[in-house]
């Protein structure tokens, strides 16, 4: 009798903690439905009460509304692509070489500055965007897509970030053991810290290309050319001064969101590898 009362509470239990996680999918998926099912109705659509639950008819023509009144979308696209894509190599990079050097080398004022790095990560970026933008126009680097690359080899997250892991999760016999074999320190940091160190480089891979992607305000402090807009800057000026095309507006932002979903679906694990993985390797 105690035993089946204990599996009965159980399955309670399961049923539960089931029903919630239910609840919490739906809270997650819901947003991203009805942004897709706006995006197929029409701006009176839109404002109606109560609001469209399903897909209608209005896509194509809020498609064509969006590329007649941002005919450099797709470009933006790219733009966007290629700023997610550059700063994370760049981030991926650099930062696995500094959180290797701070996480293997002993030099003076080694721990002075790792922590003046992570001061750095106090500083609001809102804070240093006037200097950030005389420092860009001084370099000549407007209209480009250089001050959203160059200045990753200094991603203060990205070095801490992999300096934890590598200093919790690979052994330091395995450095001793390629410098035995002949192996150059930076043949050690590509051969050995790198490939071990993958779960943290991907999840950082991760949370640096959702951020390039979704780069908005300094790409609008610094493209004045429509043609180098990000997405986000491109679908912001879809908002007219009177009125907006809101079905449009929905349109653009089903097609951004996309790639983000893809990245989220399958690189969950990553991320959660590369949250735990230090963690276990260093009981």
């Amino acid at each position: 009798m105690a035993i089946q009362m204990t599996r009965s509470r159980a399955v309670g239990q399961g049923g539960i903690v089931y029903a919630l996680l239910l609840v919490a999918a739906f809270a997650t998926i819901a947003p991203f439905y009805w942004e897709f099912v706006l995006s197929s109705r029409t701006t009176g659509d839109i404002a109606a009460t109560p609001p469209p639950i399903w897909i209608g008819a209005a896509l194509s023509q809020n498609y064509r509304t969006l590329i007649e009144y941002a005919p450099h979308f797709w470009r933006s696209m790219l733009n966007s692509g290629v700023i997610a894509v550059g700063s994370t190599a760049v981030t991926i990079f650099f930062s696995a070489l500094g959180g290797y050097a701070f996480a293997r080398y002993q030099f003076p004022f080694k721990e002075q500055l790792f922590w003046l790095l992570l001061l750095t990560m106090l500083i609001p970026s809102q804070l240093g965007l006037i200097p950030w933008y005389i420092e860009m126009t001084h370099f000549g680097w407007t209209n480009s897509f250089l001050p959203f690359i160059v200045p990753a080899v200094g991603n203060a997250f990205g070095t801490f970030w992999m300096r934890q892991y590598i200093a919790s999760a690979i052994p330091h016999e395995l450095f001793d053991a390629a410098r035995i074999d002949g192996c150059g320190e930076f043949g050690t940091f590509w051969r050995i810290v790198l490939p071990l160190a993958a779960p943290a480089a991907g999840a950082l891979a991760i949370t640096s290309f959702i951020g390039g992607w979704n780069a908005f305000l300094g790409p609008l402090t610094l493209m004045s050319d429509p043609s180098m807009y990000t997405y986000p800057v491109a679908l912001a000026n879809l908002k007219g001064v009177h009125s907006t095309d809101t079905g449009a507006l929905l349109v653009g932002s089903s097609i951004a969101t996309l790639p983000m979903l893809l990245i989220t679906i399958f690189g969950s694990r990553r991320i959660i590898d590369g949250l735990t993985a230090g963690a276990l390797s260093g009981q």
